[in-house]
């Protein structure tokens, strides 16, 4: 019977000390930094030539896209969720998906989980805060292709703060669709969002991040977003 106590206690100990993986090892981290500020745009003298640039063509995120998270704790696992309501557009010149007006409007109340009481706690100011922050932008900056693989920069505000925020992703460009693919984490400290959870089982500062939209020829009307998320 000792001998059982023991193994018990053992194993019991041993579970704390080592916890749960975590998610966040398998994924790249977003590099995070301060938002870059706006240059002012140089005068052309009207002495050099000029050539028309070839025009924007703009997509609609479509229903079908979405948008998830995985966040967890040191014992408890993993706990998935994401959000079922968001608004977005990407922009294409000359086949490349242009930053400059490509992004994405998240409704936070639109936001999920597999249990009603972690969706609440989120939802509260401990998290996002969603009753006086009803939404949260990704903006691009700039869209880059090193050494054969391609990568999205751009402002991310979330619970009020604004980061600069750089990762990895799929980007397939068509005549009639653009689709997206990332998945990285960020460190939700940077954001000010410092809950710790319990003491015996704290939750961890990474958040991984999983987008994979697809976008069809229009325009998007983030005014429609913006209103109902502020009605609800």
């Amino acid at each position: 019977m000792r001998k059982k106590l023991l193994h018990t206690l053992f194993a019991t100990t041993l579970v704390v000390f080592v916890g749960c993986s975590n998610p966040a090892d398998n994924v790249p981290e977003a590099e995070v930094a301060e938002p870059a500020k706006a240059v002012p745009i140089a005068t052309v003298s009207k002495s050099e030539p000029t050539v028309a640039p070839v025009a924007a063509k703009s997509y609609v995120i479509g229903g079908d896209s979405k948008i998830d998270f995985v966040g967890s704790k040191a014992i408890g696992g993993e706990q998935p969720g994401g959000f079922k309501k968001f608004v977005g557009q990407l922009n294409v010149q000359e086949g490349q998906l242009l930053a400059s007006g490509s992004k994405i409007v998240i409704d936070m109340k639109s936001l999920w989980t597999n249990t009603e009481k972690l969706t609440g706690h989120l939802k509260h100011q401990d998290f996002f805060n969603v009753e006086k922050i009803p939404t949260s932008t990704f903006a691009a900056t700039k869209i880059e292709s090193i050494d054969g693989k391609q990568k999205i920069t751009g402002d991310l505000t979330m619970h009020g703060i604004t980061k600069s925020i750089s990762f990895p992703a799929e980007i397939a460009v068509a005549d009639d669709t653009v689709a997206l693919k990332a998945e990285f984490f960020i460190n939700r400290f940077d954001f000010e969002m410092k809950y710790p959870g319990q003491a015996d089982n704290l939750i961890r500062k990474e958040v991984v991040l999983s987008l994979n939209v697809k976008a069809t020829p229009g325009e998007a009307d983030f005014s429609s977003l913006e209103k109902s998320a502020g009605n609800q």
